[in-house]
């Protein structure tokens, strides 16, 4: 092989390379624009989070405070509560980064059947996050609050005492469970798109889904009924609306093969017919004049 054609093969590897280094480079800044911002106000986000708690104790008539027993719990949970948050707010910008990095390798209806997917995905972890935040929180604090005992002459109170970075590990832990769960439509959509899956396989697996929902919910969330049970009856509800999703996607797919066939029909009736040969032993133009 000579030098230019070895040349010819590494410059589009190298222009790969530094296409990837700009988008990973306007991602990171998107990532840390937002963590600075984030930051700023991290105290009222926090806040916000704890709204579901600080409501229950008004509620209860009681002294509504979070402790911290270490000096640097509450920089770092501040920071953790950035992050967090950075993440969610600069995740459009990345994932667009991430899809123009792709782009030029995919064929146009690759490109506009992808789009849809990278939309629904942070709009279906904001429902996730939003459901549990305004349905399930405020059921299962009120419901683990229900443990405290406030004692007697002989007994000894049990009252709680929380924590900021301990509370905001909970809390962050449900809602980024709650909107994994809420990507299940998002994965199983696009796998039937790409023709991996279909629903009458998805049907048929439907008894293993439910127990794989309380497993994931097991995994994913605290080690209480409550909150295995308050994701994994979504995730069964999520994936039968999958598998209508992905019904769909067939239904549709095969409305357009439908009239592709039909085209290609109708081009075939309308060919004009090809001049006949003329016999072998019959003189043409050209022979008479020779």
């Amino acid at each position: 092989m000579s030098e230019e054609n070895a040349d010819e093969k590494r410059m589009p590897l190298l222009s790969h390379i530094a296409e990837l280094r700009t988008r990973l480079l306007y991602a990171m800044l998107a990532f840390i624009a937002a963590f600075i911002a984030c930051f700023l106000v991290s105290q009222e986000i926090f806040q916000f989070l704890a709204r579901p708690l600080e409501h229950i104790f008004r509620e209860q008539g009681r002294n509504s405070r979070m402790i911290f027993t270490s000096l640097t719990e509450p920089f770092f949970t501040y920071l953790k509560v950035a992050f967090f948050s950075a993440a969610f707010v600069s995740f459009p910008i990345v994932a667009s980064q991430v899809y123009k990095f792709m782009a030029p390798g995919l064929y146009k209806n690759e490109r506009r059947a992808f789009l849809p997917y990278l939309a629904a995905t942070p709009v279906m972890f904001f429902l996730g996050g939003a459901f549990v935040y305004f349905v399930v929180i405020p059921v299962a604090w009120e419901f683990f609050l229900g443990f405290e005992y406030l004692g007697g002459p002989e007994t000894m109170a049990i009252q709680v005492e929380p924590k900021v970075n301990e509370y905001l590990s909970l809390t962050m832990q449900l809602i980024f469970a709650f909107g994994l769960a809420f990507q299940l439509p998002v994965v199983i959509s696009l796998l039937g798109h790409a023709g991996i899956t279909n629903s009458k396989s998805l049907k048929a697996k439907r008894r293993y889904s439910i127990v794989f929902a309380f497993i994931a919910a097991a995994v994913l969330t605290p080690p209480d009924v409550l909150s295995q049970t308050s994701l994994a009856i979504p995730m069964i509800l999520l994936y039968e609306l999958s598998i209508h999703l992905v019904r769909w996607i067939e239904a549709a797919r095969a409305r357009r093969e439908a009239a592709a066939e039909r085209d290609e029909d109708a081009g075939e009736d309308g060919r004009a017919p090809e001049p006949a040969e003329p016999p072998a032993d019959e003189e043409t133009d050209f022979n008479m004049t020779r």
